[in-house]
């Protein structure tokens, strides 16, 4: 295992998991940019004290892990419960489950400068009884 795969590895356990904020301070380096805004481990632990004020048993499982050099690819998949507010929606106290990619970039001192993910966050909204409704007067322009 290397270096960084183990990092990306205690970065979903300990950060993501465990909640383990010293564990941030250790792996996020100051001038990483934050999900939400922000830069460094306090911008990454604010995003993740949201994500779990909403769903407080939240658990991520690595499906898959590829490093190559300064870079690791994550795919991984969540699970748990909304029991408090996620954006616009009040607790559901449904269980949801999605997957998502995250995607992360080490420097030399093996901590973590940058942070991409995506995720099936629209089927997570689906899973919390949001309806998507088009908007009003329907969709306007042209095709072709």
């Amino acid at each position: 295992m290397t270096d960084t795969e183990a990092a990306a590895r205690r970065f979903v356990t300990d950060v993501w998991n465990a909640g383990r904020e010293e564990s941030a301070y250790d792996l996020v380096a100051p001038e990483c940019p934050g999900l939400g805004g922000g830069t460094g481990p306090e911008a990454t632990l604010a995003w993740h004290r949201d994500r779990r004020a909403a769903f407080p048993d939240l658990r991520y499982k690595i499906v898959d892990l590829v490093a190559a050099g300064n870079r690791v690819a994550v795919h991984w998949r969540a699970a748990g419960t909304q029991a408090g507010r996620f954006g616009p929606v009040p607790p559901t106290n449904q269980v949801v489950s999605y997957s998502g990619a995250t995607f992360l970039r080490f420097d030399d001192a093996g901590r973590i400068v940058d942070v991409w993910s995506c995720n099936e966050l629209f089927q997570l909204l689906q899973q919390l009884g949001v309806e998507m409704l088009p908007p009003a007067g329907g969709i306007t322009g042209s095709a072709g």
